[in-house]
């Protein structure tokens, strides 16, 4: 089983992060190119490489580690995903200019943490992601935990709670398995339609929640 890390920003690094602690192999690409990596992947070790985006998209389980605004525009122009797994990581939020009209706008419930909610016209995430990636098999996981608490799965003589859902249980089955090596709870939610929702960021009832399992 390969696994491919399309984005290296905040999720993406910290994805390759939690990876290279368990001396799991992983690509990790962005839209620079695999010299940019180069910092990173020396930090990481030998389980971690640079690849081309295309590189990390062929691999059996993907990432998808992007910011909301890039992720049309980079897996949309990739082939046919041909019932490899795509996790999507992806949260429809819109990073702010500090220094734009948008950031201290009251009508903002979240400007003051620097982001807001991108206007989906009803749907949920996953359900837009899906149609970026026509034949993969979508679980959402690692979208609902701050990037930051990734790199520690296990605290307070317990493992955080990682949910994840998908429609399709083979997929779900293999990123659940990642889940655990990785030394998170994992915890299922269901279809995309019922746990794409309650999870994702950022009103899902469920979204930012840091449980432990003890």
């Amino acid at each position: 089983m390969s696994i491919g890390i399309i984005g290296s920003g905040a999720l993406g690094s910290n994805l390759a992060r939690i990876l290279a602690k368990k001396g799991i192999a992983a690509t990790i690409s962005n839209s620079r190119g695999p010299a940019s990596l180069a910092s990173l992947v020396e930090e990481l070790g030998a389980s971690i490489r640079a690849g081309t985006v295309e590189e990390a998209a062929s691999a059996d389980i993907v990432f998808a580690a992007v910011r909301w605004v890039d992720a049309e525009k980079v897996l949309g122009r990739l082939p046919n995903w041909n019932g490899r797994i795509v996790v999507d990581g992806t949260n429809p939020v819109e990073f702010l200019d500090p220094n734009s009209p948008d950031a201290n706008d009251p009508r903002n419930p979240l400007a003051a943490y620097g982001i807001k909610a991108v206007d989906l016209g009803g749907k949920y995430s996953s359900q837009v992601i899906r149609q970026y990636v026509p034949g993969a098999r979508v679980v959402k996981a690692f979208n609902h935990l701050d990037v930051n608490v990734l790199p520690e799965p296990e605290v307070s003589a317990g493992k955080r709670v990682l949910f994840y859902s998908g429609d399709d249980a083979g997929a779900k089955a293999e990123v659940r398995q990642i889940i655990e090596a990785t030394g998170f709870f994992p915890v299922d939610l269901g279809t995309l339609d019922v746990g794409g929702q309650l999870a994702s960021l950022p009103f899902g009832p469920l979204a930012a929640h840091n449980f432990i399992k003890i």
